[in-house]
């Protein structure tokens, strides 16, 4: 099975949509497997995006597109 890999826009609306799962009395397993992604990925994601709305993520892409440049600028010693 071929892996598929998620924007981070998708992954915040997939975390939005477990969110509402686990408030109407779900678990986390069976929410999970109904928006189609293992228990580990969501708890990585959830380590990684959780809290973060729209404007906070397209500043962290700013911020990582930033850092990849100076990094790139960086002399090496």
């Amino acid at each position: 099975m071929a892996r598929t890999r998620y924007s981070d826009e998708d992954v915040l609306k997939l975390l939005r949509e477990i969110d509402l799962k686990l408030a109407a009395g779900e678990d986390v397993a069976s929410a999970c497997r109904g928006v189609g992604i293992s228990d580990a990925t969501y708890y990585n994601w959830r380590k990684r995006f959780g809290g973060m709305g729209h404007p906070q993520l397209s500043e962290l892409k700013s911020l990582e597109k930033e850092n990849a440049w100076l990094n790139y600028l960086k002399p090496s010693a």
